[in-house]
């Protein structure tokens, strides 16, 4: 159960975290959630589909690491085995937090950082240390800040980009029966894909709209991760045959 706490230099001031990637840190992941603005990153590598909100209708994408549950094709020895590690993968075991602060006499949410002190990753033996001995900020620590801030300043985007899928029509339920060398099969269902027809049938219009906003040329990067999904399929073969 996640143990969340605003981050700070006395009471934390001896935490590491383990930055090795492997199942027992939480890594075993099926997907991440995954930001428009690291699509160009993310889509040389994943698949990217979406994942709808029941409860509000709403769609979020996600990049995709395998077909089950727990199941993480990109972990190897140790290691990621991808030049790109999604932003919300990274960030952990940081997250955005918010706090009450007043500003020109003004109450405000000022959004700070907080650390989920039960997340396996943190250690206080070993691992890479998250403030200097005098208290500062060490380099690993301000690269995580510097994530969270990239996602907090990504909201106004991300909504743009939900917006768009959503007045276009543009998801459909995806059905992926993959079959593996072994003869066993898999069904990837639950999550909605791009329909590149209905995109490609958008009226001139539309189309103009998408551009001037920088949405068209993140749908089709969407589209072109697709083909991903045979990738992922041959990641899962080639350990079967292990």
């Amino acid at each position: 159960m996640a143990n969340h706490a605003l981050l700070n230099n006395i009471e934390h001031k001896n935490l590491r975290v383990i930055t090795e990637r492997s199942a027992q840190y939480g890594d075993n992941k099926m997907c991440s959630l995954v930001f428009p603005f690291e699509f160009k990153h993310v889509q040389a590598h994943y698949p990217i589909l979406f994942h709808k909100n029941i409860s509000t209708g709403e769609f979020s994408a996600v990049a995709l690491f395998g077909f089950e549950e727990n199941q993480n094709l990109f972990l190897k020895d140790q290691n990621w085995d991808a030049d790109y590690i999604p932003l919300m993968v990274e960030r952990e075991p940081f997250l955005i937090g918010y706090q009450e602060a007043t500003e020109d006499g003004k109450s405000i949410k000022k959004s700070v950082i907080h650390i989920d002190l039960d997340n396996p990753r943190i250690s206080e033996t070993q691992g890479t240390p998250l403030f200097l001995e005098h208290g500062g900020s060490t380099d690993y620590l301000s690269r995580a800040s510097a994530i969270l801030k990239t996602i907090e300043d990504s909201r106004d985007s991300t909504q743009l980009f939900a917006d768009a899928i959503k007045k276009h029509d543009l998801l459909e339920p995806l059905n992926v029966d993959i079959t593996l060398g072994d003869g066993s099969s898999h069904r990837l269902s639950g999550y909605y894909a791009l329909n590149q027809d209905k995109l490609t049938a958008l009226d001139a219009d539309a189309l103009v709209e998408l551009n001037q906003s920088g949405m068209l040329m993140i749908l089709y990067m969407v589209i072109a991760s697709q083909e991903h999904i045979r990738t992922l399929a041959a990641r899962k073969d080639k350990l079967t045959k292990k």
